[in-house]
């Protein structure tokens, strides 16, 4: 075993955090386009932020902004200003750029289910780039990796116990088959946080 002995692990700097916060709101974009373009749901805040989108007609990017609202009462007074703040900015390029990226990107062919799958690639690699640079997309994730820090629980089974929650809401809003593909992308989502996300692997803050 090779003992860490790096007592004073490297910051991110503000460019470092910056490239970060913008890979891992475009990276989710992309993915929420994806996933409304096939009428799917997802996980944690952003699913119930689809739901709710696909219920009443609003957009997703003004629901999802909406919906974290509240979350963030408990990011400051747990995990400080500093995350807030980041995680306040990355949910709003999120809702902004998810908005605007329709008007850009279309797809003549997508298949179901490897869409799913893509969407759970994409959508994990943008969480851990937020992650790892002291952010989230808000909602559970801020509650998710509370308790990481503060239980050990990994983040990514709280974020699946929701969202078998958001999933049952789904069955009474989209059809089974399209419910079935969403669970096959929250599946790979929380798979590569769950495996990925650890902080002896990754000691840089």
């Amino acid at each position: 075993m090779v003992e860490n002995t790096q007592k004073n692990p490297q910051k991110h700097g503000l460019l470092a955090d910056a490239q970060g916060l913008i890979f891992g709101s475009t990276m989710a974009s992309f993915a929420m386009v994806m996933l409304t373009h096939l009428g799917l749901v997802t996980g944690q805040t952003a699913g119930l932020a689809v739901l709710i989108s696909y219920v009443t007609g609003y957009g997703f990017g003004v629901v999802f902004f909406v919906v974290n609202l509240p979350f963030y009462w408990l990011a400051i007074r747990r995990m400080g200003w500093r995350f807030t703040l980041k995680t306040f900015t990355a949910v709003a390029m999120l809702s902004v750029i998810s908005t605007l990226m329709p008007g850009y990107v279309s797809f003549a062919a997508l298949d179901p289910i490897l869409g799913a799958v893509l969407i759970g690639m994409l959508s994990g690699a943008a969480l851990l780039a937020l992650f790892r640079h002291g952010a989230s997309l808000g909602g559970v994730g801020i509650l998710a990796l509370y308790l990481q820090e503060k239980t050990g629980f990994r983040a990514g089974y709280t974020q699946l116990l929701f969202d078998l929650g958001v999933f049952t809401a789904a069955l009474f809003v989209i059809d089974l088959p399209l419910v079935l593909y969403s669970l096959l992308g929250a599946l790979v989502i929380n798979l590569t946080i769950a495996v990925n996300h650890r902080k002896d692997w990754y000691i840089a803050t």
